[in-house]
């Protein structure tokens, strides 16, 4: 018998049957299964194609130097790891419609509710963050106030995902496909000039070594650098959550979750290196593109205007998946009675429409709170979100590590590489990245924010479950 023809094993019909939500929707609740096959792949290359690849990495590379490809390769490992776990438990557990989910199924209600909601407020986060910054780049070439923009922005974003999940995917698809062929056609021009095919002075392999040497901050400063390109390349997961409305869940998984992350990795360490080969590290400037500089130190005259373009749409792009992944995420927490029962309720297009207005809500709090203070609004919300999915990734990997004892991996066509073992090196690496940020000034409070946050998930569950005891003691519904 081939492999993808056999069942699940009897421990993961177990899994499955306890992960089915206490109060089951009816059919007309059910999400719609619209997105096909493209949508998905570019909504999993494009969760992790964003504005931290285009500005963000300037200031990593001016913290490391050339050696901030080693950083980019170690974190993007890390998120291989863990994008293979998910598509492990994917095939093992084909019902579980959101990444969030699989911590419920291997740990236990504790860890569904708290990976749950700290995924949800990491994006809902995002959302703000996103709808400032994209306001901040529209007032560049529209004389409009700043606030404005922004709400216009939050408006089109919820218009289009209260239409339904393959509108979002139509405009994911395109906002995607341009932040590829972007780092594509860098690709190829940057290539083409370090090799010297391009460059009136021959190759310039040497700024990867004559300006202080591969490692001029050591060592040391690599690993650190590991902690600002991690949040970078997280978004991948995303795909997770988009495959359960699409119409082969289980194949979109396993195909996405390993070759496609594979292919971003690629882009992201070869577009870096590249970088770093073309112009000297030590003349990038924090906060401003890396991609522009080089582009300009390469005489095409019109970097600036493109890449602000890029940059535009990139921000764009997360927004329009911050909307996505919260409304989805709140609507399965909800489903387990974790989130008010009002969110389970669908429009006649099958989205969670009250779920997506909350992330309308956030943008325009977040919106209208940067317009009294605009540089404090934006570093309080990125210190908001801070190591939150780390938390949510480990908690991940560890639900593996038990789901894979519980259930018979010879029945499942894909597998974790060199399970345990792998399993836990992403664990530790994970740990390892805590404890940079703790002990990096520019990152400890981002920590120890993001600590207090977990700290308030755990006792919020706490307080839900007691009082789900006293109304099961007091014959009322848990």
């Amino acid at each position: 018998m081939d492999q993808t023809d056999r069942s699940v094993s009897a421990p993961a019909a177990a899994v499955q049957a306890a992960l089915t939500p206490r109060a089951a929707a009816p059919e007309p609740q059910q999400l719609s299964r619209s997105l096909s096959p493209r949508h998905v792949t570019m909504i999993s290359m494009g969760g992790m194609i964003g504005a931290g690849v285009f500005v963000g990495s300037s200031a990593a590379i001016a913290a490391v130097g050339p050696a901030i490809v080693l950083s980019y390769l170690i974190a993007g490992v890390l998120i291989l790891l863990v994008m293979r776990m998910l598509a492990e438990m994917a095939t093992a557990l084909p019902k579980v419609r959101t990444f969030t989910e699989f911590a419920r199924s291997g740990l236990g209600s504790a860890a569904g509710f708290v990976v749950g909601w700290l995924y949800w407020y990491f994006w809902i986060i995002t959302v703000a963050v996103e709808a400032i910054a994209g306001a901040a780049l529209l007032h560049m070439w529209i004389a409009l106030p700043t606030w404005l923009l922004g709400v216009g922005l939050i408006a089109i974003m919820t218009g289009v995902n209260l239409m339904s999940a393959r509108s979002f995917g139509e405009f994911e698809f395109w906002f995607a496909s341009i932040k590829v062929g972007a780092i594509i056609v860098f690709i190829a021009l940057a290539g083409g000039y370090a090799t010297g095919l391009l460059s009136p002075s021959g190759p310039t392999w040497s700024n990867l070594y004559s300006h202080g040497g591969f490692m001029p901050r050591g060592a040391v400063a690599v690993l650190a650098g590991v902690t600002t390109v991690f949040f970078s390349l997280t978004g991948a997961e995303i795909t997770t959550v988009a495959a359960a409305e699409s119409r082969d869940p289980a194949r979109a998984l396993t195909r996405m979750t390993t070759s496609v992350i594979t292919r971003i990795v690629i882009f992201y360490v070869g577009s870096v290196f590249l970088i770093v080969a073309v112009v000297p590290w030590d003349s990038i400037v924090p906060g401003h593109s890396p991609f522009t500089h080089a582009l300009l130190a390469m005489r095409y005259s019109w970097a600036g205007s493109a890449m602000s373009l890029i940059i535009l749409t990139a921000v764009l792009s997360c927004l329009n998946s911050a909307f996505y992944v919260t409304s989805r995420v709140l609507f399965t927490l909800a489903e387990h009675r974790d989130a008010p029962q009002w969110m389970v309720k669908l429009n006649p297009r099958h989205v969670p429409a009250r779920s997506v207005l909350a992330g309308t809500a956030a943008g325009l709090i977040g919106i209208f709170a940067a317009t009294f203070s605009p540089t404090g609004v934006f570093a309080f919300l990125v210190n908001a979100s801070g190591a939150l999915i780390l938390y949510v990734y480990m908690l991940t990997a560890i639900a593996q590590i038990r789901l894979r004892q519980r259930i018979d991996a010879s029945t499942l066509p894909l597998r974790m590489w060199w399970y345990p073992w792998s399993s836990y090196a992403a664990i530790a690496g994970m740990v390892a990245v805590l404890l940079a940020m703790a002990v990096t000034p520019s990152h400890a409070s981002e920590f120890w924010v993001s600590l207090t946050t977990l700290a308030v998930a755990l006792c919020a569950y706490a307080l839900t479950a007691y009082q789900r005891s006293r109304r099961s003691a007091s014959g009322g519904t848990s």
